[in-house]
């Protein structure tokens, strides 16, 4: 899921109902424009291609100056993928995107803190393995030098993927320190958690 998708359907979960531009508006205070490239386009072609899908609804059109606005509202199947969508985003480490994670991070206190922690638990181990994988051909490359059957400097590949590796799993790791001390509300928490449904 693209992280466009899981930031409409987290916005018009939010809100209880919205429309477009209420969401456009709400992403663009969260700077998600820059860091998940989400442009007004894609967040209509979002709503109409959820509505298709049967994630959202229409629930009315709101009468006023200049055009009428459809407002949308998540559906129980929406509800789910939401859900099943932010799980798997806090949960992979290796088939989400920058944006993906980011978005993931941002919604992440719409879910309970022990489930969030599991999640990312999950991503930790999947992250250990392949900063291992990384190490380990990155040695065997180092030893062979000559002979391998590609240029020496693809080396720096697994160099940098190694390195990259380490600052994700530090970064993670501090992240569910400060969840496990009680950092940021969360769902479970008493407050309103950043993200819930408006009651």
């Amino acid at each position: 899921m693209s992280a466009t998708r899981l930031l409409v359907l987290g916005v018009v979960r939010m809100h209880g109902k919205a429309h477009g531009y209420q969401v456009r508006r709400e992403l663009l205070t969260w700077s998600a424009d820059r860091w998940a490239n989400i442009q007004p386009g894609s967040v209509y072609h979002a709503l109409k291609k959820m509505t298709a899908e049967k994630l959202l609804e229409q629930v009315d059109v709101e009468p006023g100056q200049g055009p009428d606005r459809t407002a949308y509202r998540i559906t129980a199947d929406g509800e789910t993928e939401f859900h099943v969508r932010l799980a798997q985003t806090l949960s992979s480490a290796d088939s989400v995107t920058d944006a993906e994670l980011a978005a993931g991070i941002t919604l992440m206190t719409t879910l309970p803190r022990e489930r969030v922690i599991t999640l990312l638990r999950h991503s930790t181990i999947q992250l250990e393995a392949r900063q291992q994988s990384a190490q380990l051909m990155a040695e065997q490359l180092a030893g062979q030098r000559e002979g391998w059957g590609q240029p020496a400097h693809v080396r720096e590949l697994f160099l940098v993927w190694q390195m990259q590796n380490e600052t994700s799993l530090s970064w993670l790791r501090g992240l569910i320190e400060r969840l496990e001390a009680g950092e940021y509300v969360m769902a479970d928490d008493s407050g309103r958690a950043f993200g819930q449904p408006a009651k």
